[in-house]
């Protein structure tokens, strides 16, 4: 098969300055080798030669019109802010719905072809456009769970492989702590509970870590699910390895699975939720005070109803490895709500009301309230912070001044 044409000039233009300085026997043989080579008469191949040592003076390509202008791009970032910062392939997808409630509650006011620019965007075109923002906007910790002993033997290990779960209602549950640093004292922690089958994720805060605690707060989240509880599974912590959550479980015919120790893997539909809904929205300072406490709790409230019904989510199809690399399969993004109303075991009643709420959200003044409260948790934390500075401070002071003075040698 002979070479293409882009391949020819490359080998003519390594071959040009040897055949510049050489001598005429060897100019000679490097045409012979060059004809050899490219299949070229020799008249053509010295003026291929003599053309590669020739300046080319290369225009600049004129600039691409632009498609997408400062209007589309301003309300792309207010669209990407009001979901929480997604990436492309997970809000491409939700745009047509959000531009639509956006305008209907009057947060985006926009033309018809605005809008439509707007909803056409593919999912790179996103992450390119939102790249500057990305980048400006940039939350690391530490793990608390400490081994719990107690019923090992009858709460059987379930991996994140036997998840072959299609219908709702299977769970998997852990626990957040908010000790800015400092594992001392009492402080709050965030019961994380988030559903395989739909991904729908409720959160609540609790003051300890003991089990009747997380245990009632896992209560009011059964309660307030779209769905009934019909299985959970945990990680090996105490707050969830107990004779209370145990017999909880069999009371309400629920399954209780437990992941294999030291393999955060099988837990990682909860785990991710631990980063993208947890640490995204409140970081990680140190919550130690019944207000912070209320404030996180309302804070849950309202983010739930914005990352249920209109963050975006994929799962995983299928995974397969090829040599040291695993190639990945993910379905189209949508939202948990619209999970739930493709799933033939949720009652038409449930999905009724499910729609009801969802009519009623407007996702950017929720946004706005969530931001509100956790920059008003933020200002209590570190009004709280330069406090205990100040005390200890005041009090090294007083007690260098308290301190007897040194007898001189």
């Amino acid at each position: 098969m002979g070479l293409t044409l882009s391949e020819r000039k490359a080998v003519a233009e390594a071959t040009a300055i040897r055949y510049a300085v050489a001598d005429k026997r060897a100019k000679s043989r490097i045409l012979d080798e060059l004809c050899a080579t490219t299949g070229w008469h020799r008249n053509h191949a010295r003026k291929s030669l003599k053309a590669a040592l020739q300046p080319r003076v290369v225009k600049p390509r004129a600039p691409r019109p632009v498609t997408y202008g400062p209007n589309v791009i301003a309300a792309l970032i207010f669209c990407w802010e009001v979901l929480g910062m997604p990436a492309g392939k997970r809000l491409a997808p939700m745009l047509g719905e959000l531009v639509v409630v956006l305008r209907r509650f009057g947060e985006l006011d926009l033309e018809d072809a605005t809008a439509a620019q707007l909803v056409s965007m593919s999912a790179a075109t996103i992450d390119r456009r939102l790249a500057g923002a990305r980048a400006e906007r940039r939350v690391k910790g530490r793990c608390t769970t400490k081994p719990g002993s107690l019923l090992k033997s009858q709460i059987p290990i379930h991996t994140w492989a036997d998840w072959d779960d299609n219908r709702p209602g299977f769970v998997e549950i852990d626990l957040v702590c908010h000790d800015g640093g400092t594992v001392g004292g009492e402080y709050a922690y965030t019961l994380t509970v988030t559903d395989v089958a739909t991904g729908w994720t409720e959160n609540r805060s609790v003051c300890s870590k003991e089990a009747k605690v997380v245990l009632g707060a896992l209560e009011d989240i059964a309660t307030r699910m779209p769905f009934p509880i019909l299985g959970v599974d945990s990680d090996n912590g105490s707050e969830f390895i107990n004779v209370h959550l145990y017999l909880w479980c069999r009371r309400h015919k629920i399954t209780f699975t437990r992941a294999r120790p030291g393999n955060k893997n099988d837990g990682c539909h909860v785990e991710q939720k631990n980063w993208s809904v947890v640490r995204t929205v409140v970081g990680y300072h140190r919550y130690d005070t019944p207000t912070e406490l209320l404030l996180l709790n309302e804070i849950w409230r309202l983010h739930s109803m914005l990352s249920n019904h209109f963050h975006a989510q994929q799962k995983l199809i299928s995974k397969v490895r090829i040599g040291a690399k695993v190639a990945k399969k993910h379905d189209q993004a949508t939202t948990a709500y619209r999970r739930i109303l493709a799933s033939d075991t949720i009652t038409d009643d449930r999905k009724a009301a499910l729609t009801r709420i969802h009519e009623l959200i407007n996702p950017a003044a929720t946004q706005r309230r969530i931001q509100q409260l956790s920059n008003q948790l933020l200002t209590l934390t570190e009004h709280k912070t330069r406090s205990k500075r100040a005390r200890t401070s005041k009090r090294a002071s007083s007690d260098e001044a308290t301190k007897p003075p040194t007898r001189a040698s």
